[in-house]
């Protein structure tokens, strides 16, 4: 495997990390709310949340393009504000792999909340605990391997965008080249052959195992909840 091959895999498994550290607090959130909560607008926020999965990546790279790009309402802000660009760098991949990922981390959570049984909930708040003391130590617990599963399903995305990524932040190498980019261009050059192999199969491994994790670890959580029931 060569030096570039190399840091293309490792940018790839850095941004994939990064994609769910920033997506996990919100997806816990707006899981449980989806979840939980009766409220106006519940059906709109799902579509929202959900779109990325039925959206073509390109119109997803596009309209991240002109809200996060550098004369975008929200990217001119923060580059602004902080000095902060997510054009051509990792920092943009990131943005692009988490809103594509976002629908699967949420969805996992929020699977595994509704599995929960709320009379153990309702039975804790009985007991004088505050509705975060319920969440912390009866909810939190059982879902957690729907969370892990969750992260999981959400690294294993992040890993496999392409659309997004391309439209938004363009095929750097070096910047924003990850694993699908990378074997796009490959694709695109003469005797490329065995590096497409290289990481084609890298590829069809991490997603494997990230599969077989994500499966093994919903089971997990719904045996833990029956148990408790």
């Amino acid at each position: 495997m060569s030096a570039a091959e190399l840091g293309v895999i490792l940018l790839s498994l850095k941004v994939a990390l990064w994609c769910v550290a920033v997506s996990l607090l919100p997806a816990i959130w707006v899981g449980w709310l989806l979840a939980r909560r009766e409220f106006y607008g519940k059906t709109v926020l799902n579509v929202i949340v959900h779109l990325p999965i039925v959206l073509p990546p390109v119109v997803v790279g596009y309209l991240l393009l002109l809200t996060l790009g550098n004369h975008g309402f929200i990217g001119g802000w923060i580059n602004k504000a902080f000095g902060i660009s997510l054009i051509f760098n990792w920092k943009g991949v990131v943005a692009a792999t988490a809103v594509m990922a976002f629908p699967f981390i949420v969805r996992a959570i929020r699977q595994a909340i509704e599995a929960v049984d709320q009379n153990l909930e309702v039975a804790a708040q009985t007991l004088g605990r505050s509705p975060l003391a319920v969440f912390l130590t009866i909810t939190l617990p059982l879902i957690l391997p729907g969370i892990l599963a969750g992260a999981t399903l959400g690294f294993a995305r992040a890993l496999g965008e392409f659309g997004a990524t391309i439209t938004f932040v363009a095929n750097i190498p070096g910047q924003t080249q990850t694993l699908p980019l990378a074997i796009y261009s490959l694709l695109q050059s003469p005797d490329s052959e065995e590096a497409v192999w290289r990481l084609v199969i890298l590829s069809i491994v991490l997603a494997f195992a990230a599969i077989a994790l994500s499966e093994w670890l919903t089971r997990r959580t719904l045996k833990r909840v029956r148990g408790v029931r």
